[in-house]
């Protein structure tokens, strides 16, 4: 086997919004810091996403050394504060849980609404809020921000290529939403992975990516199509699921840095 190397890494502010690449990455409890780390929410307090509003994908984020920057289409940025003056914790919801967060404020709230044209809301996960990782997967010690169910999502280069050879029209990795993408590997051999070791941090391989219709949505215009999707459904289906990538969960706390050798320990 060639050497196995980190060629991605990318981590995403805001749920559903766009991502970010990065060089190095810190990783705390709940995964690379700051990652999905804000959340918007509708009138009363649920989560929303690309899923029921593509137009989320046009809205870009940064940090700043105050906080979070939003930039979309013919709309002024908007920078956000890291920690907004003292508000009372609301219970929001994401999937079936329910979590204590703190309003990103009125602007942030106005400026959503506006593009997104829907009455939403923008929350953050303070430190003390902690989320657990499904049990079925996970250990009591393992925590996750407001990303769908785990830290960490891991794709090999690879298997996008594999895919992008059965597309018309290929596709860049970021439709697929990855922290990790690792190259040197065979395509979907991630699949076959238990642990595996980035630097100094471990991983364990919890369960493959189930797809939604997210990476049918063109990032550059928030039109939704119907590839992938149509593709992976012939080859990468299971039961009334198709997989693409792995989830993984994290073991302690340390630094990711891009182009760091990727072990496969099990």
């Amino acid at each position: 086997m060639s050497q196995l190397t980190l060629s991605g890494l990318f981590f995403y502010p805001v749920k559903s919004l766009r991502g970010i690449a990065l060089e190095r990455a810190p990783v705390d409890g709940r995964g690379i810091h700051f990652d999905r780390h804000w959340m918007v929410v509708d009138g009363t307090g649920k989560f929303i996403t690309q899923r029921q509003h593509p137009r989320m994908a046009l809205v870009r984020t940064a940090l700043t050394p105050g906080g979070l920057r939003l930039s979309a289409p013919a709309m002024p940025d908007l920078d956000v504060a890291f920690e907004p003056a003292d508000m009372e914790p609301e219970t929001v919801q994401v999937w079936r849980d329910q979590c204590l967060a703190q309003s990103a404020g009125a602007e942030s709230a106005a400026w959503l609404s506006r593009f997104l044209g829907i009455d939403c809301r923008l929350f953050f996960m303070p430190e003390q809020t902690e989320r657990a990782v499904d049990p079925t997967y996970a250990g009591p010690q393992d925590r996750v921000g407001f990303a769908d169910g785990f830290p960490f999502l891991l794709i090999s280069q690879a298997s996008l290529d594999d895919l992008n050879s059965r597309l018309e029209q290929a596709l860049p990795m970021l439709r697929f939403r990855p922290n990790l993408v690792v190259s040197g590997c065979a395509a979907y051999a991630e699949d076959s992975w238990q642990r595996i070791r980035i630097g100094g941090l471990t991983f364990r391989v919890a369960k493959p990516c189930s797809r939604c219709v997210i990476p049918t949505i063109n990032p550059e215009t928030g039109e939704k199509g119907v590839e992938p999707l149509r593709t992976l459904n012939r080859y990468r289906r299971e039961g009334n699921q198709v997989f693409f990538g792995q989830n993984l969960l994290h073991d302690g706390t340390g630094e990711l840095r891009l182009g760091s050798t990727v072990e496969v320990l099990e």
